[in-house]
């Protein structure tokens, strides 16, 4: 079994992770996100056609169908590579793709309603977040 002793002075068992408020704030705000998305994700994949036409506005319903399909992958892409440590280089992807989703809903949000226009500002930023701290993150 190896150890490596990190500039922190914690000391890492082989096949372990750092854990800290640091980890555990990284984790909580991608169960945050991933919870979000799959909502709103699901949300626009199980409500009928008519409802949705009346409800989107300027976007057309098969591609609001998916931006939910995608809202729905990259949930789970926030969270299960870390959970089975398969592929972990898809949670800043993932993370990455809902950034541009965001930048999107923002842009669409401001032309409705500008005052609005922060909640997916905020949302694309804790995105962007994960995104580049998972990528930091990533053994290289």
């Amino acid at each position: 079994m190896t150890t490596t002793t990190l500039a922190s002075d914690q000391t890492l068992t082989a096949g372990t992770h750092a854990r800290g408020a640091p980890e555990v704030l990284l984790w909580g705000i991608q169960v945050m996100l991933a919870l979000l998305f799959m909502f709103a994700g699901v949300m626009k994949l199980i409500t009928p056609f008519a409802v949705l036409q009346a409800q989107s506005g300027s976007l057309s319903v098969p591609l609001l169908r998916f931006i939910g399909a995608c809202e729905v992958l990259g949930a789970m892409g926030l969270v299960l590579p870390g959970l089975v440590r398969i592929r972990q280089v898809l949670t800043p992807l993932a993370a990455a793709g809902l950034t541009i989703i965001m930048a999107g809903a923002v842009v669409l949000t401001a032309l409705d309603d500008v005052s609005m226009a922060w909640i997916p500002l905020v949302v694309g930023l804790l995105t962007g977040f994960v995104a580049h701290a998972r990528w930091q993150r990533l053994p290289r």
